[in-house]
């Protein structure tokens, strides 16, 4: 499913990047994913219809989203986009059509699209676990370094920003966690993210959205002129 900027639509390469974000609807429900007319294509449905009641709720909303948001941009009926997305993987478009990335924390989403490839995370902003035994486990010494003075919650809200940052890289470059978390090092006064084995250096987007926090990577959104994060219906 992967593509190159020469395969790219030419009306779409000069489409600015996109964000979305959909703040939680109450409980997730359970939808009947064979029932009320959707815009599921046939496969989400089925693989809706497989998962347990609440990862389907989350999925088929997310799923609706991804491609009620994907449409306006591709000009298509919401279920004539060619999203591939099976759950538990990471949403891709065919050759033409730009780059998808998705994030959901606690019901809420976060989406973007690009002409260029891009990654988007989304966290709680008072998301509560161990900062100091996260920052020794997976940070590089350098960004440690930075981070040495700060106690509690100073050091938690650091620690967060610089997840948010790396796993929207890791996406980004469509790279497992596991093996790229601790290679990438954020320069917590410079906002800047660089991979310690590759050289990659790149400038996140960041922000904060009614309690929730998240970040960007991706050539698209450093770009001048670039995207603001679009509030979507709560309802979908």
């Amino acid at each position: 499913m992967g593509q190159s900027l020469r395969g790219l639509d030419t009306g779409l390469l000069l489409t600015p990047s996109q964000l979305w974000f959909l703040p939680p609807c109450g409980p997730v429900q359970t939808p009947d994913v064979g029932a009320a007319p959707d815009v599921l294509s046939t496969q989400e449905r089925s693989w809706g219809a497989a998962l347990p009641p609440l990862r389907r709720g989350l999925y088929c909303r997310s799923r609706r989203a991804m491609r009620l948001s994907l449409g306006a941009v591709l000009d298509l009926p919401p279920r004539q986009v060619p999203l591939h997305s099976p759950p538990g993987e990471p949403p891709q478009l065919p050759s033409g059509c730009g780059w998808v990335s998705l994030s959901h924390a606690a019901e809420a989403l976060l989406i973007a699209w690009s002409p260029q490839p891009v990654g988007v995370d989304l966290e709680r902003c008072d998301r509560r676990f161990d900062a100091r035994a996260l920052m020794l486990r997976f940070f590089p010494v350098a960004e440690q370094r930075q981070l040495a003075a700060l106690q509690d919650e100073a050091l938690r809200r650091a620690v967060l920003r610089s997840w948010l940052c790396k796993e929207a890289a890791i996406k980004w470059r469509q790279r497992g966690l596991a093996q790229e978390l601790s290679s990438w090092c954020l320069d917590h006064e410079l906002g800047q993210l660089s991979h310690g084995v590759e050289g990659i250096a790149v400038q996140p987007r960041e922000g904060r959205l009614e309690g929730w926090c998240w970040a960007a990577v991706g050539p698209g959104l450093e770009a001048p002129g670039r995207a603001p994060v679009i509030w979507t219906d709560s309802g979908v």
